[in-house]
């Protein structure tokens, strides 16, 4: 096969396979929500057992994470994904964001293979460190057990002085879970697939059953926005900001493409990498920055490493490889990701020039 037909089939593959993820992805966001709101509704329906409604009162956010599970990739932790409902400071609620939480030492009892969890942040101070993107649990904040049915009434501030309330459940059951150490992070690229805008950079559409899991929210915790009685108005999520001129969180914490290529990249490579011995894997290492999601690599180094990529596709002694569908994948992404990370326009915050 010749390389300019490995090439195109690279690139053909590349582009079908970040489309397909994306409609994909939209179906798994919107189960994700789904699950959240039937998450939260069992998890406080059950008699004597559930969160108390007075510890939602004055929640400042709530966290879903419905079927964390032992996560293979980590040794000895748990990992899942949910959404997590932000209240501003005037007591209005944002349209849910996805996260993800990931701890080596998340503690489940013998037997539990997976478990639903509920966060309630109480502080601003714990919100604001979530909205700068991750916060460890008992590091970055405070967190504990939150009491259940009636502990709650006779709890006082005294005791209850933690910034975040944790909530676990399997089988029907509330567990002992330990969350120090766990990571809540904020997951852009998922965002990105369940918030669609009509124009780049737009105002993005809200779907239904993200103003359903609102309403649940409100319902349990209210709302500061109260409707009003004489009409069938009911609360609404909160489409901005405090600041007008700032988009919604969703919005916010959505993707550019180049960042939903670059973690594209990062989540098909390893699947290459798994068939490599560690000589090939180094060959056709990408640069770290793929794979820890702070920024992108330059141009240059991307440029260095599709070169090999394409002497294997020259080779004819290595066109079983050249033909191995996540090769092609892997090449076809890399080859979209330089392409769209050139045609990023540079922009400096200079200082303003000298005057003569």
């Amino acid at each position: 096969m010749k390389p300019t037909t490995i090439l195109a089939q690279a690139i053909c593959i590349g582009i079908l396979m970040s489309q397909c993820s994306l409609v994909f992805g939209q179906y798994k966001e919107e189960q994700t929500v789904n699950e959240s709101i039937g998450v939260l509704n069992e998890i406080m329906a059950i008699p004597a057992e559930g969160i108390p409604r007075s510890m939602l009162h004055d929640a400042q956010a709530v966290a879903i994470f419905p079927g964390v599970v032992k996560a293979s990739f980590v040794v000895g932790a748990r990992h899942g994904n949910g959404v997590i409902m932000i209240r501003d400071d005037k007591g209005g609620w944002h349209a849910p964001v996805f996260a993800s939480l990931t701890g080596g030492n998340i503690g489940w009892q013998a037997g539990v293979q997976s478990t639903d969890v509920v966060l309630v942040f109480k502080t601003r101070k714990s919100v604001n460190g979530l909205l700068s993107g991750r916060i460890t649990l008992g590091a970055d904040a405070g967190i504990a057990a939150g009491p259940v049915g009636r502990q709650a009434t006779a709890a006082t501030d005294t005791r209850l002085g933690a910034q975040i309330y944790s909530y676990s459940r399997s089988r029907g059951l509330f567990l002992g879970v330990s969350f120090d150490g766990s990571v809540v992070r904020m997951d852009s690229l998922r965002n990105a697939t369940y918030y669609k805008s009509a124009t780049p950079g737009g105002p993005v559409t809200i779907p239904a059953s993200a103003q359903k899991l609102g309403l649940e929210v409100m319902k349990y915790a209210g709302n500061a926005t109260v409707a009003n009685p004489n009409n069938n108005q009911i609360p609404t999520l909160k489409a901005s900001t405090n600041n007008q001129s700032k988009p919604i969180l969703a919005q916010q914490y959505s993707q550019k493409e180049v960042d939903q290529l670059r973690d594209q990249l990062a989540k098909i490579a390893p699947e290459m990498y798994g068939v490599l011995d560690p000589s090939w894997q180094r060959y056709l290492g990408l640069p770290a920055q793929v794979f820890q999601a702070n920024g992108h690599p330059s141009v240059e180094s991307l440029i260095k490493c599709r070169s090999n990529f394409e002497y294997v596709c020259n080779d004819p002694k290595l066109v079983k490889l050249a033909r191995y569908p996540e090769f092609q994948s892997t090449y076809g992404l890399l080859c979209h990701y330089i392409h769209e990370l050139s045609n990023v326009k540079t922009t400096f915050d200079l200082p303003a020039p000298p005057t003569n």
